[in-house]
């Protein structure tokens, strides 16, 4: 006898699944899902915004934790451990994937519009706080399926759903400080504006509501797993599949949609341009940071055009001496 059904007759007092799964409505996820990952993959490589590749990935994490969950549902009735562990582990886990990218893009938008004293931390520990504390979720969550999976007693299945329950509080903890600092960044920016931010032609305040957006769909779509999780199989959440596929899929895929819209790649390009700018010779100056600013400050020196990025090609007019 093969290890696989050796795995699948150990489980096979257990109940995969607390009602009828719908075929039609989680094929629909998948073609969704897959539209998505084209397209953030071509934004995506388009615009080499290669922070964005978790992001991408996760939408390829939905779109297989689909198509494994359709081939779970037509194993009907007599289910096997292997489509039903992967369509739950790839659901489960894809928000992590995306919440790195979306972590990283604050980072970049502050040092875009010059506002770094508006963000409450340096913006060089912003992002690794926040990606740490994505990749502790995401490896907790991972570790809680895993012991879920190959549980054969109710103790153990309690101890992996207590796993996959503190890699969701972690996640929630940690989305909701991101919001917290994102909306301090926009309060700070709308009261004293860098000069910066109206030069920028891209619509930056846009990604800041896709920033918002986003956070709280993601942000409900953990409360809900953990809310899910937590009350166990006999809990309605468990018991109708609509929940899962509106308060899951469909916020998540909302998501995906969000950055459709105002992918960050078109607000940020040219973003890596500005340190290196600061530190550039202006014609007719010492070089020095301080020559720049004290004829007219980095934004005069260097005006941004397009889609938010530097002239590249541009040349600095010098005043005639007099």
């Amino acid at each position: 006898m093969s290890e696989g059904n050796t795995t699948d007759q150990v489980h096979a007092d257990f109940k995969y699944y607390e009602y009828e799964p719908n075929l039609a409505g989680n094929a629909i996820f998948i073609v969704l899902f897959g539209i998505l990952t084209l397209g953030h993959a071509f934004f995506q490589f388009r615009q080499k915004t290669w922070y964005w590749i978790p992001f991408t990935l996760a939408m390829g994490f939905e779109a297989g934790g689909y198509v494994a969950r359709v081939a779970s549902i037509k194993e009907a009735p007599n289910f096997t451990l292997t489509p039903f562990l992967v369509q739950t582990l790839l659901i489960l886990l894809a928000p992590a994937l995306l919440a790195a990218s979306i972590y990283m893009v604050l980072g970049r938008l502050i040092r875009l519009l010059d506002a770094h004293e508006h963000a409450i931390v340096r913006v060089n520990w912003l992002t690794k706080i926040f990606v740490a504390g994505d990749v502790l979720s995401f490896l907790t969550q991972s570790a809680g399926g895993g012991l879920l999976a190959k549980a054969e007693t109710q103790k153990e299945k309690d101890l992996g759903t207590s796993v996959v329950l503190a890699g969701l509080a972690i996640q929630i903890v940690f989305f909701g400080l991101f919001i917290v600092t994102t909306i301090l960044f926009d309060i700070r920016m709308r009261r004293r504006p860098t000069s910066r931010s109206f030069q920028v032609v891209a619509n930056w305040k846009q990604l800041i509501f896709a920033l918002y957006l986003s956070s709280v769909l993601v942000l409900v779509r953990s409360v809900f797993r953990m809310i899910e999780f937590g009350a166990g199989k006999d809990s309605v959440l468990m018991q109708k599949e609509v929940f899962l596929l509106v308060l899951d899929g469909a916020l998540i895929f909302g998501v995906g949609v969000v950055f459709l819209w105002r992918f960050p790649g078109e607000v940020l390009v040219g973003y890596k341009d500005l340190e290196g700018k600061r530190e550039e010779r202006v014609p007719g100056s010492s070089g020095s940071r301080s020559d720049v600013e004290s004829r007219g400050g980095l934004n005069e020196a260097y005006p941004m055009v397009g889609r938010g990025s530097y002239a590249r090609e541009s040349k600095i007019e010098r005043s005639p001496r007099r």
